[in-house]
């Protein structure tokens, strides 16, 4: 873009002895998102081998629930056992979920093995954020998040590919053996890579009424699943959403909390960017959780293919993320105004294709969704963290991973509970995938409404300000 004036450098994030560190971010980040990408191809095959289709979504969800508590405890890991340590035993955690998924013999114990895999990459994910917040300043976090995306992309192009072939040779179970086997490399990596920051900090207490409001407001969504008719489905919605309302309140009043103060208020700067992340991810998750399973029973696609379609979604993000990642000036809060309007109509383009149009304009509509997180997903970040005193950080990183992961996992409940109404709990047949091919993006087009708007107020906050050099 003509004019517009450019940030620092990679051989600044890169300086000062921050190369291990940020190696090692990368490897977590890399664990995590080839993860998801991986067992989004292969879940139809789980399905179809492990039964319980109408628990499909829980395997999401109880996933994300699990990094959803866990994420949210990491500043206070991090305290108490140092980066090093604490990630060392999030990756040790998480290849033991992995060998439970793997030896699963029916859905239930596969979930379990799921949420244990959720529990520690949450860990890793929180961890990856609070080192991020702490050993970056402002001025640098566009470009490390640029990099985060980077990740994703390579994650986007091996991970559908593993997920495929294994689905294709009926073995998806070796799949959850080959992840056990990289977190124990990560494990291994964080002694090495990670500084030695241990002790020397006093036990923090855990926000345990907070975590338990977000367990009950995401398990009552998640069990809308199984509700049946649209009434107790709303009911237990909306119960769902009450509960994680008075989380916030109830973060307010306590001593020992899970966010910075003012971030359950919209008028704040960071309240009003962790009201957009969690938006965004609400009104997307369906595409992760069902494009497959729509796409392999619509069109016939193999696991590989269907995967690939759907993760045009996070080729676009790394697509359009770097080149964007070193603007300044005004232009990143016209970005985070242009991303969230762009997610939407991602979404929309998606209740248009999904269910029948043809194949490129759906990777079309997948894309533009990517796009849209490549666009404002690093300068809201970057706004929620410049947003708050240094000593806030560390739990303001952690926060953005909180509320990314909650919102991941009430969009997947909440697109489950749309695509059993619309007739898959009862199996993928064609009719049922053709009803919530269209109705899940369609259900989560308000959702992507209210992100627009708060995106927009965000950035007449003035979310990411001009720096000056030095």
């Amino acid at each position: 873009m003509i004019g517009a004036s450019t940030g620092p450098s990679w051989a600044d994030v890169l300086s000062e002895g921050r190369l291990p560190a940020f190696v090692l971010i990368c490897l977590a980040v890399w664990l995590y998102a080839a993860d998801s990408l991986v067992t989004t191809t292969i879940m139809p095959s789980v399905g179809r081998a492990l039964g319980g289709y109408a628990y499909f979504g829980w395997a999401t969800a109880g996933y994300l629930t699990g990094s959803v508590l866990a994420g949210a405890t990491s500043g206070i890991l991090a305290l108490r056992l140092g980066l090093r340590t604490a990630t060392a035993a999030a990756a040790l955690l998480y290849a033991g979920g992995c060998v439970v998924s793997a030896v699963a013999p029916q859905i239930f114990a596969f979930v379990a093995g799921r949420v244990l895999q959720g529990i520690a990459g949450g860990w890793l994910a929180g961890l990856s954020s609070v080192a991020i917040g702490l050993l970056f300043a402002d001025r640098l976090l566009p470009r490390v998040y640029s990099a985060i995306s980077s990740i994703w992309g390579v994650a986007v192009l091996v991970g559908p590919l593993l997920g495929g072939l294994f689905a294709d040779a009926g073995a998806w179970r070796a799949v959850f053996w080959m992840f056990a086997a990289q977190g124990a490399i990560v494990a291994g990596a964080a002694r090495v890579m990670l500084p030695a920051r241990e002790g020397a900090v006093a036990p923090t207490a855990v926000a345990w009424p907070q975590l338990g409001f977000i367990a009950i407001g995401i398990t009552l969504i998640a069990v809308s699943d199984l509700a049946g008719d649209f009434t107790r489905v709303a009911v237990l919605d909306g119960l769902g959403a009450a509960a994680l309302l008075v989380m916030l309140r109830l973060d307010a009043r306590r001593t020992v909390r899970l966010f910075p103060p003012g971030s359950g208020d919209p008028r704040t700067l960071h309240g009003a960017g962790y009201a957009t992340l969690f938006l965004l991810y609400v009104a997307t998750m369906g595409l992760t959780v069902y494009g497959p399973a729509v796409l392999q029973t619509l069109r016939g696609l193999s696991p590989l293919a269907a995967g690939y379609v759907v993760s045009a979604e996070a080729v676009c993000w790394t697509a359009v993320a770097l080149p964007v990642a070193g603007l300044a000036g005004q232009w990143p809060n016209r970005l985070i105004r242009l991303g969230a309007a762009t997610i939407f109509i991602g979404v929309a383009c998606c209740a248009a294709v999904f269910d029948g149009g043809r194949l490129p304009w759906v990777v079309m509509a997948s894309g533009l969704i990517g796009a849209g997180f490549g666009l404002s997903y690093a300068f809201i970040s970057q706004g929620i963290l410049g947003a708050l005193a240094s000593e806030e950080r560390a739990l303001g990183g952690a926060g953005i991973a909180t509320i990314r992961l909650t919102g991941a996992a009430v969009g997947s409940a909440l697109a489950a509970a749309v695509a059993n109404l619309a007739g898959l709990a009862h199996g993928f047949s064609v009719p049922a995938a053709r009803t919530a091919g269209v109705w899940v993006f369609l259900a989560a087009l308000p959702v992507a409404a209210l992100a627009c708007l708060s995106a927009w107020h965000m950035s007449r906050l003035g979310a990411v300000r001009e720096v000056v050099p030095s």
